[in-house]
């Protein structure tokens, strides 16, 4: 199967083998089969929560994938209510496709629910990047890596992320910016202009991101080039 260029770069950054991986909220399980075709994992976990969808699935597992069904499960839950097997096994979450607050309000249920179970979480979320990296912060959450990728027009931070992460992960991105493109500088001054038209309508908290922000363009003189 061909995988989009936001699913390819997911998979990119899963350069570990893990005992589970977690394809939450994973639609019609793409990059679940991907990372299933190349053993990234002992298990494979596809789970989402609209019944239609995980039928789909299970079908097609069960068609490309006999030889492995001891490697997969297709779970018709809620993301928010997995409890993890395994507490000293190796967790890998993706979360992707969604909007930042239920990536956020997903991260903080799983740590909730799981609170012995040393988990990574792998996050692409759709919108408000910023809310989202300060709340995994505020979370305990360490960076492991971060990837901007374009598609379609649009632009995704991608976010590995995990409790025994020793590099701080910041609101407006550190290892996003190591190299730096047109497309890049393109991305941050859409960002900055969008907090700057919400911070004239009023509010400090968007003055904040603004700030944040226009720092991070002196710490890295290559985003004003032109």
């Amino acid at each position: 199967m061909k995988l989009s260029k936001r699913l390819q770069a997911i998979d990119n950054m899963i350069t570990q083998h893990y005992d589970h991986l977690w394809d939450c909220c994973c639609d019609h399980g793409y990059l679940g089969m991907q990372l299933l075709s190349r053993r990234a994992a002992g298990q494979v976990h596809f789970v989402d929560q609209v019944p239609d969808l995980m039928v789909d699935l299970q079908s097609k597992l069960e068609r490309f994938f006999p030889n492995e069904q001891a490697m997969w499960s297709v779970e018709c839950v809620d993301v928010a209510t997995l409890v993890l097997p395994d507490v000293k096994a190796r967790h890998l979450v993706i979360i992707a496709g969604v909007g930042g607050d239920l990536a956020v309000a997903l991260v903080r249920a799983l740590l909730r629910n799981n609170p012995d179970t040393p988990m990574e979480f792998l996050i692409c979320p759709v919108y408000h990047t910023y809310f989202v990296r300060k709340s995994l912060a505020d979370e305990g959450l360490g960076l492991i890596n971060e990837v901007l990728i374009e598609e379609g027009g649009r632009f995704y931070e991608l976010m590995h992320v995990s409790q025994a992460a020793t590099r701080v992960l910041t609101p407006v991105g550190s290892l996003l910016w190591q190299s730096v493109s047109k497309a890049h500088r393109d991305y941050y001054y859409a960002l900055l202009l969008h907090y700057q038209r919400i911070a004239q309508k009023g509010g400090q908290e968007a003055m904040n991101v603004v700030e944040d922000y226009q720092a991070l363009a002196h710490q890295i003189p290559a985003l004003k080039e032109v």
